[in-house]
């Protein structure tokens, strides 16, 4: 075959619009965390399930809501069956319940990392395939489990190593007894959705679209009245107080926000809370509690971490009661936002804590003992597998963000000891036993690990 025969038969590598691979660089601290979180959501008692990513359209259709309803990729498979690529993990696990609710021992407490697929526009932060880790307990309806949900999305953060956050929470059940107080109610559904595009379109649009929606300027202007705070630090308690009376006064959803808020008091984790009446979430199958999360220091990127509490979702499903409520962190999205934030949860990824440099192929088998050696005591180790000269295997180290190397001479062979170097700092450490070198290494790669490079 002719050089330009080969050219013209060679198919131009691409990916769709909205979809992305993901390089070392990324997918390394992507990994850390959802092994991190993974042991996380364990500590709380929390078990893994999965589902599959292809469901019958009519299942995940459900109660998603118009715009959902657009968003959904759906085909015809080779069956002539109407399937479709999950839009959430939430969906998903309501059908899960209802098939399983024999099998499972109630209050359940599920987590699901994995893939959705999402038809919309593609722009920063925003994509049609991207991670979605998810948690959830339901067979409960009180404070307390809406509470742990709170909780451990707060230790989540801490846990993923980010800093300044904010959750934004609001109470669908709250606002549903405003629009009642205002005979709003059966229009609950457009003005949620109309609300929920605040921060898209601003208060003006906003409020113009109310009107429309209502047909009344006076109800329009006390719909922007409750979702809007003159100031933003604004204590949680005020706002509550604020608009349980807009509400008519005092009712069970302002009386479960006041629950909800001790326990939050109680356990040192307030202020990292603040009531947000602007929250509503458009997924129609929230009926409580709804959170949105944002980086103080990219307010405009985008909630990173979403949810609520959805007590009727499984009923599309079955007839048996199965209230729940979780939340969703958007990996993707989120770091994304910390690689634009210059993060070292991202900048530090490696994908070794060590790199055995090859100065002398005859001790190959040399090398392969101590890293397994190294690998016994948990570290990573890389033994450079090419003849090249030692520039070389620096800049291969370099490329991947490894920060240690083992350097060995024919002493260190004799006398079975062996050299390291620091590669970030360039300090040297010689003629360490392989117990010494493990324990330098380990110090250095404790601290990366905190910030997220393992």
């Amino acid at each position: 075959m002719s050089k330009e025969t080969k050219a013209k038969s060679i198919i131009e590598p691409r990916v769709l619009k909205g979809f992305r691979d993901f390089l070392p660089s990324m997918e390394i601290p992507k990994k850390a965390i959802t092994n991190n979180l993974e042991k996380h959501f364990r500590s709380y008692g929390f078990v893994p399930i999965d589902t599959p990513i292809l469901e019958y359209t009519e299942v995940l259709l459900g109660k998603g809501g118009g715009e959902t309803d657009k968003q959904i990729f759906h085909f015809k498979d080779n069956g002539e069956r109407d399937v479709a690529l999950r839009f959430d993990l939430t969906v998903p696990f309501a059908r899960f319940l209802a098939q399983h609710q024999s099998e499972l021992s109630l209050p359940f407490k599920r987590f699901h990392i994995d893939k959705v697929w999402r038809g919309e526009n593609p722009q920063k932060g925003r994509y049609r395939e991207f991670t979605q880790c998810d948690f959830d307990i339901v067979g409960v309806d009180n404070a307390e489990a809406d509470f742990e949900i709170l909780s451990m999305m707060d230790s989540s953060f801490s846990v993923m190593g980010v800093q300044n956050y904010q959750f934004c929470i609001a109470h669908r059940g709250l606002f549903n007894t405003f629009l009642a107080h205002l005979g709003l109610l059966e229009m609950s559904v457009e003005i949620l959705r109309t609300v929920d595009k605040l921060r898209k379109i601003g208060k003006e649009e906003v409020q113009k679209l109310l009107h429309e929606l209502t047909g009344e300027g006076e109800k329009a202007n006390a719909i922007l009245q409750y979702i809007s705070k003159e100031d933003e630090k604004e204590p949680f308690l005020t706002t509550l107080d604020r608009l349980t009376a807009l509400a008519g006064g005092e009712n069970p959803h302002s009386e479960r926000m006041r629950t909800i808020y001790s326990y939050l008091h109680e356990a040192g984790i307030e202020e990292h809370f603040t009531f947000d009446p602007s929250i509503t979430r458009g997924l129609d199958y929230y009926t409580g509690i709804v959170y949105e999360t944002f980086l103080t220091e990219l307010p405009h990127f985008g909630s990173v971490c979403s949810g609520g509490r959805y007590n009727d979702l499984a009923g599309l499903y079955t007839k048996e009661e199965l209230p729940g409520v979780g939340s969703s962190i958007g990996l993707d999205r989120l770091l994304a936002a910390l690689e634009e934030l210059g993060s070292p949860i991202v900048s530090s990824a490696s994908s070794a804590d060590v790199a055995i440099f090859n100065t002398d192929v005859k001790h190959f088998s040399h090398y392969d003992r101590i890293a397994r050696v190294m690998r016994k005591d948990g570290l990573r180790v890389a033994i450079y597998l090419l003849n090249k000269k030692i520039g070389v295997q620096y800049k291969w180290a370099e490329t991947n963000a490894i920060p240690f190397a083992v350097l060995l001479s024919e002493d260190d062979v004799l006398s079975s000891t062996l050299t390291v170097k620091n590669l970030r700092t360039r300090e040297v450490h010689n003629a360490l036993s392989i117990e010494a070198a493990i324990a330098l290494i380990r110090k250095s790669t404790r601290r990366l690990t905190t910030l997220g490079g393992r």
